[in-house]
């Protein structure tokens, strides 16, 4: 029978796959969260995520309670004491309770002659809590949980309001919905989901979304099944209004897993769709969220940097480009992604980025609209990628999207908030 030190034993064990192996937390998570009773699963997501939002302080505090940090065989340990240092700091778990179960779960582990060493650090950090936070506050990747080369960027770019996205990437991201406009406005939805006794609020610019008060199984959702309703951000909720889709267009969404902005192009305008993506698994989930709402495109795996290899020769009309970027806008919701990214990878994807709007370009119609987007809040990716590919290209005119949004600065950067942090910019071709 499954007991709660499992629960700690599964994280600690996610954790060390995620940080020190370089896995994904969407990808490890599932396998042991399926091993647990569904009342267990959230409190599994709970601890990973917590830990991979403090693990710097995390790391701090274990280095002043161990000799030296665990390592080989012994080094899930590690995380085990990450875990248990989570929940008597952040967590509303008894005190007692986090530490026995805890200290059981190396048991579960197979390594019950670690125990007394599980027990005593974590008491010890009970003890010098208050001293060992003021000793984290003294270094900033600690004081704020990011790394520190990410920090550096953000202060480069947002030197007034840095610390704000830094605060909003430690929060948990708020539930939000895309209603399908063809069987309920978001005002009638949010009525069918009082009805089922879930709260919802609107929110001014998001001409689609809904935001839940709680977050609950989409299958509670009113008519989810029938495609009334899809879990998407309200920043990512932009990229098909921005795109302006109208019927009988031909529209490449480039880049299109998991397919949530497909899908909304197509519930938008009975437009020709094609859905690009390299990835042929991701692909796949595409056509599930076209099933479920009732739609059709056609679908390609592919890589968008290499239209010689798919494309059929007929331009687009319009052109979705979300590129491959480092993914730092929607660390809140995959807060791993500050322990996957690493300085180096910023310049490489810029690159790539590049390489596929040069290669894509081409592809669009005279007279068509692209639309670049990013789930990026770093200017390498984002502004500066669109000034450079606009003073390079003679036959690109720059689609101010609002007031701040100008040549010399192109581009609608939005910073983490109740929303993700995206980025778009619309160019079209002359």
């Amino acid at each position: 029978m499954t007991t709660m030190s499992s629960v700690r034993a599964y994280a600690a064990e996610t954790l060390h796959l995620v940080v020190d192996k370089g896995h994904s937390l969407s990808q490890v998570l599932p396998r042991y969260s399926d091993k647990l009773p569904p009342k267990e699963r959230p409190l599994l997501q709970q601890l990973c995520y917590g830990v991979l939002r403090y693990l710097p302080s995390l790391e701090n505090y274990c280095s002043h309670l161990l000799e030296k940090p665990l390592k080989g065989k012994q080094r899930p340990f590690q995380f085990l004491l990450y875990v248990g240092i989570y929940q008597l700091q952040h967590m509303r778990i008894p005190a007692h309770a986090a530490l026995d179960e805890t200290v059981n779960a190396v048991k579960t582990m197979r390594a019950p002659g670690l125990k007394g060493l599980v027990n005593a650090v974590l008491r010890n950090f009970q003890r010098r809590q208050s001293e060992l936070e003021n000793l984290a506050d003294q270094i900033d990747a600690c004081k704020y949980n990011h790394p520190g080369w990410f920090l550096n960027k953000l202060k480069a770019a947002y030197p007034d309001n840095w610390q704000d996205i830094v605060e909003a990437n430690q929060v948990q991201a708020p539930m939000w919905l895309r209603v399908n406009g063809n069987y309920h406005s978001p005002k009638a939805y949010r009525d069918l989901l009082l009805d089922a006794d879930i709260e919802a609020h609107l929110v001014d610019q998001f001409d689609d979304a809904l935001v839940l008060e709680n977050a609950v199984d989409v299958f509670k959702l009113p008519g989810f099944e029938l495609g009334h309703s899809s879990v998407q951000d309200g920043a990512a909720q932009l990229a098909a209004r921005l795109l302006e889709p109208k019927d009988g267009e031909k529209i490449l969404d480039a880049c299109a897993a998991p397919g949530g902005k497909t899908c909304h192009i197509l519930e938008l305008a009975e437009c020709d769709v094609t859905a690009l993506d390299h990835d042929a698994t991701r692909l796949e989930r595409v056509q599930q969220n076209l099933e479920r709402i009732g739609l059709s495109a056609k679908l390609i795996s592919a890589d968008a940097s290499q239209p010689d290899d798919w494309w059929d020769g007929e331009q687009f009309d319009r052109i979705l480009l979300d590129v491959p970027c480092s993914a730092t806008g929607v660390i809140r919701r995959h807060p791993d992604i500050k322990w996957l990214r690493r300085a180096s990878d910023i310049e490489q994807l810029a690159q790539l980025q590049k390489q596929i709007l040069e290669q894509i370009w081409p592809l669009l119609k005279s007279g068509g609209t692209l639309v670049y987007a990013t789930c990026s809040v770093l200017p390498e990716e984002n502004t500066d990628q669109i000034k450079q590919f606009l003073a390079q290209h003679a036959d690109a005119k720059h689609i101010a999207l609002n007031l701040a949004d100008t040549i010399e600065q192109p581009g609608w950067q939005l910073l983490p908030d109740e929303h993700d942090g995206f980025f778009y910019a619309k160019i079209e071709k002359l």
